[in-house]
């Protein structure tokens, strides 16, 4: 099989070659400096090669190399607090190779092969495993144990098994067939990792934020997509869920964000805190970092990248959340190479297979039972989109919109009036409200659903009657159509904006979140009932009292001081209603 070809034509990061037998997705290494390239279409007399690196340079009849494997990754112990660029080389090796620049042509592992880890096995001389049988356990960080599987497509009897300090390479046992063991396997992106069955996702994605929470739920193993134009919070949204959602590890995949943004991310991320454990966020974290002036093609496989990677960790029974910002970048890239491979060009010039990609992506989420085991792992996938100037109608967003089941609409103009998070409840949604109820009303409170469904209502009501009051005035309005735009209000204010920065309100628990909200919706009651028996409209509007149940979100004992409230609600409604029957 001849493995050698030459560069035919070169434009951009898509280049064709003359002469070389390969297979689709296979690795090649372009041009005398060895540019890793990646086979994406093959023609009867040439082959069209897609390069992650800068061609500049890249002349006809240098040579192509076929390496005969697809664009895989490293899996195994040390990825944790590992930033790498879309293919998976590490950027802390890289500048300690090549400077502040990243110089063409450059390698390095992806895992460090001279470190040693403390193996502790799980198995046995003679014991038989299969494709994701724990064989043992290494202290990755202080917070993450990592376990040793066996790979897809690999099973047999224990031969050998030693425990002990190794390096990723060394092998820690061997199969009876003589296949040796080790701590790292390679899985080529492109291919979902096997499991052996999904699971209906029932369990809910804890956020601490209170609107995902409460209005609009995602569950573990589900996919939601976060569209809203610059300035309007998507990636201090992705941090706090990163920060605070309950599952294990993080992979956070900044696909050609701007450089000082992605920057920004670089520097915050690794002095996070993990509320959790006190110790530092990244030792649970994984960030893939391909800035929009990095070669486009790597943003293109940036996201397979870290999706794998994430699999991986699911695979060991860890729930795991993807934060992908932004897909719109991804699909950039997807546009680009598409339009210098010639091909038919779909709405706005992206590929007529855009929502394919994008689904076959989102459908790598899910909550599973691995290989090899009883435990459960999920990967919830949270990808931002950027739509340009704010417009949803646009390819990518109504392409992401038919394949997810959250949908976290960014609103420019609640940003702009700083009311974050500037999600707007009216455009936003969630298909796993019906799948999820039964546990918030075990885990929460039995009438949870009730509660949350009502508080939707209120402040869709409240939308139809701003209209009204933008011609008339809110004054012209009947006394309970009044109170509902207050009611409105108070849920806008007290319960659904939250401060990213604040102590205690960055993180609201699913219990203080229903208490707030059940105090407001308490107050209407109330409020309704005085004034059907005479209270005065304006009155009620004005009472200080139910303006405590704000500061409720800033105290750790928010139970105490809601009950405090609630009886001084009561006594001031009892007096409006005494005063207006003398």
């Amino acid at each position: 099989m001849v493995k050698k070809g030459t560069v035919y034509r070169v434009s951009g990061p898509v280049v064709m070659v003359d002469g070389l037998d390969a297979k689709m997705y296979d690795v090649v290494r372009v041009g005398s400096e060895n540019l890793v390239g990646e086979v994406i279409r093959i023609d009867p007399d040439k082959i069209t090669v897609q390069v992650y690196e800068d061609t500049s340079g890249l002349t006809p009849g240098e040579p192509v190399e076929n390496t005969g494997n697809p664009l895989s990754v490293e899996l195994g112990p040390g990825l944790l607090m590992g930033i790498y660029d879309g293919i998976q080389r590490p950027l802390n090796e890289l500048m300690k190779k090549t400077g502040d620049f990243i110089t063409r042509g450059a390698t390095a592992n992806a895992l460090d092969r001279s470190k040693k880890w403390a193996f502790t096995p799980r198995v046995k001389k003679g014991d038989t495993v299969g494709p994701g049988t724990v064989l043992g356990t290494v202290q990755e960080t202080e917070t993450i144990e990592h376990k040793i599987l066996v790979p897809p497509k690999v099973s047999g009897k224990i031969k050998d098994i030693k425990k002990g300090s190794f390096t990723i390479e060394e092998p820690i046992g061997s199969l009876a067939d003589g296949t040796p063991l080790r701590l790292i396997h390679i899985w080529p992106i492109r291919q979902p990792r096997p499991v052996t069955k999904k699971l209906t996702p029932e369990l809910p994605l804890v956020t601490g934020q209170r609107i995902l929470d409460a209005l609009f739920p995602l569950a573990k193993g589900g996919t939601a997509g976060i569209p809203g134009p610059f300035g309007s919070g998507k990636t201090v949204t992705q941090q706090q869920l990163a920060k605070w959602s309950d599952t294990q590890v993080v992979v956070y995949i900044g696909c050609g964000e701007r450089g000082n943004e992605m920057a920004d991310v670089l520097k915050e991320f690794p002095e996070l805190i993990d509320p959790k454990t006190n110790k530092p966020l990244m030792e649970r974290t994984i960030l893939i970092a391909n800035t929009s002036n990095m070669p486009v093609a790597a943003r293109e496989a940036s996201i397979y990248t870290g999706i794998t990677i994430a699999e991986y960790y699911r695979d060991m029974g860890y729930d795991v959340s993807l934060m992908a910002d932004s897909t719109s970048r991804w699909a950039e890239a997807m546009r680009e190479i598409s339009s210098r491979l010639e091909e038919m060009p779909g709405e706005e010039g992206y590929p007529a297979y855009l929502s394919t990609r994008l689904s076959e992506f989102y459908e790598r989420a899910g909550r599973v039972q691995p290989l090899g085991k009883d435990d459960i792992g999920s990967i919830s996938i949270i990808g931002a989109v950027s739509p340009p100037g704010g417009d949803f109608s646009e390819p990518v967003t109504q392409s992401t919109l038919r394949v997810v089941k959250t949908f976290w609409a960014l609103d420019a103009k609640l940003a702009q009036r700083r009311h974050f998070p500037a999600i707007n409840w009216l455009t936003s949604y969630s298909l796993y409200q019906k799948t999820l109820g039964p546990w918030y009303a075990e885990h929460v409170a039995s009438d949870w659903n009730e509660v949350m469904a009502k508080a939707r209502t209120i402040l869709q009501e409240e939308e139809r009657l701003q209209e009204i009051v933008q011609l008339v005035g809110s004054d012209a309005l009947p006394d309970p159509q009044r109170l509902t735009l207050e009611i409105a209000r108070m849920l806008r204010e007290f319960f659904l904006q939250q401060s990213a920065f604040h102590e205690i309100d960055a993180y609201s628990d699913l219990k203080k979140s229903y208490r707030l909200v059940k105090a407001i919706l308490s107050f209407e009651e109330r409020a309704k009932d005085a004034l059907k028996n005479g209270a005065p409209i304006n009155d009620i509007l004005e009472m200080e009292a139910k303006n405590n149940i704000a500061n409720a979100k800033f105290t750790k004992d928010d139970e105490k001081l809601l009950a405090e409230t609630e009886k001084e609600i009561q006594k001031e409604l009892m007096s409006l209603v005494k005063a207006a029957t003398v």
